[in-house]
């Protein structure tokens, strides 16, 4: 068995991992490269691979960073099956729709041809297959793999891989897990992350894996704090968010505090296209949801709706935001302030000292909101450039991620031995610090791999 680091290691994102078992290829996620600009164009560079000689893909979740390079890989000749969840199919073809349209108006102006078109996304989705959790699924005959919960947006998973080896009386078994990204269980809306007893394997991500989150709680009354602020000094409120897990956590909370009259009654728009689609798609799955959200829902509580709450879905109607007197609450993508209707508000209203960012997301070095978040004073956007006086505030407790304690008690509830842990998704730093906490606390040994590094498994 080998084992190929195509991205994620030592940065966040590309991830994407070959594993080669006797004659099968097995790809686990195909992401796209996020953050600066050198990082963006690797993106455009020819696969580590031969996409035709891949026989199966199977995706852990469907943030860009797993699933934006799908429609190429499909382009470039595979002819396979992709395995994920059913929350994660319907997403995937959602948010790469939405890249799409990016992508186009990018390769526009750099006179270039863009990465994929939509007709390689809707073929693209003939290729999936979907498989709920603990369906345990046959490749070959010695290869299985199952998906278990990530907790980290709404049919996220990790993959338990099991190969067997060896003549047929002395067969073993290997398995190996992929965490994809683990969630900071417990959060709004979701089911927790599950633990699993044995592994011999494991891939770990990293993005907090030097540091700690505050509780959800905190989070909740951070945003309660800036919300007031905000009223207060009649300013305006700003929050970039993903439209993914983040815009439906901080939709949940807002509806708790308006219902609850924890916060004062103010204009609180929902800018975000792609966010919009997404709750809807959020709708479908009930099922999926932790039990305190279905039960809010079968109490009759609509969990995404609320008094004050404006879905603006069209250009005029996010255009129409500036017309309404402070103070108000505007959430729009993106959620590192790289693109979407976020760059609008950001363009207008950071140069107001009565207003307020509110960063609820990881800031990926290089981006816009990393910047901000660093205290630089002039930023450019949208070929402006902007003065900062706004207030800047960060949450890390509605990170979709694991912290470095929830990261080591998940690995620590394995029953050791476990050979090897390689720890990935996450930049060098966090990455390097979780790999000695690991060494240290748990006595297992831990490598932090390089790109394009190829290891043997026993």
């Amino acid at each position: 068995m080998r084992l190929h680091f195509l991205g994620g290691a030592r940065i966040a994102s590309g991830n994407s991992y070959l594993l080669e078992a006797g004659d099968k290829k097995i790809l686990v996620d195909c992401g796209m490269y996020q953050g600066n600009k050198k990082l963006e164009n690797k993106n455009f560079g020819p696969f580590d691979f031969a996409p035709q000689e891949i026989d199966f893909v199977i995706v852990t979740h469907s943030h860009l960073d797993h699933i934006g390079r799908l429609p190429m890989l499909i382009k470039e000749g595979f002819k396979g099956k992709i395995f994920a969840t059913p929350p994660t199919i319907e997403f995937t073809r959602v948010m790469l729709e939405d890249t799409q349209r990016v992508l186009q108006e990018k390769a526009q102006k750099a006179g270039r041809l863009p990465l994929f078109a939509e007709k390689e996304i809707d073929e693209m989705m003939n290729f999936f297959e979907p498989i709920e959790y603990h369906e345990k699924k046959e490749l070959a005959p010695d290869i299985a793999f199952e998906f278990f919960e990530a907790g980290h947006i709404l049919g996220s998973a990790f993959i338990e891989m099991r190969i067997k080896n060896g003549e047929s009386r002395t067969k073993k078994e290997t398995k190996i897990v992929f965490s994809g990204d683990l969630g900071n269980t417990p959060v709004p809306i979701l089911r927790p992350l599950e633990t699993i007893q044995e592994a011999d394997y494991v891939l770990v991500e990293s993005v907090y894996g030097d540091r700690l989150h505050e509780t959800n709680k905190e989070a909740k009354e951070t945003v309660e704090d800036a919300v007031e602020d905000a009223i207060s000094k009649k300013g305006v409120l700003m929050i970039p968010s993903f439209a993914m897990e983040r815009a439906q956590q901080l939709l949940y909370h807002l509806n708790e505090l308006v219902e609850n009259k924890r916060i004062p009654a103010v204009p609180i728009f929902f800018d975000s296209p792609l966010a919009i689609r997404i709750t809807k798609i959020y709708e479908k799955f009930p099922q999926y949801f932790n039990k305190e959200a279905q039960e809010l829902i079968k109490s009759g509580d609509d969990i995404f709706k609320f008094p004050g709450l404006r879905i603006t879905s069209s250009v005029k109607e996010s255009k129409g935001i500036n017309d309404i007197p402070a103070p108000k609450i505007i959430i729009a993508g993106s959620g590192m302030s790289q693109g979407g209707r976020i760059l609008h508000h950001e363009a207008r209203y950071l140069s107001d000292p009565k207003s307020t960012l509110l960063l609820v997301t990881y800031q990926a070095a290089g981006t816009l909101g990393r910047r901000i978040l660093e205290g630089e004073n002039e930023v450019e956007i949208l070929d402006q450039k902007i003065s900062v006086r706004a207030a800047i505030r960060s949450i890390s407790g509605y990170s979709a991620h694991a912290d470095q304690k929830g990261l080591v008690e998940w690995l620590e509830a394995i029953r050791k031995p476990i050979k090897k842990i390689f720890v990935v998704q996450g930049e060098e730093k966090p990455a390097l610090a979780l790999a000695q906490i690991i060494k240290d606390r748990m006595g297992i040994m831990s490598e932090v791999p390089e790109m394009g590094q190829v290891v043997e498994l026993e």
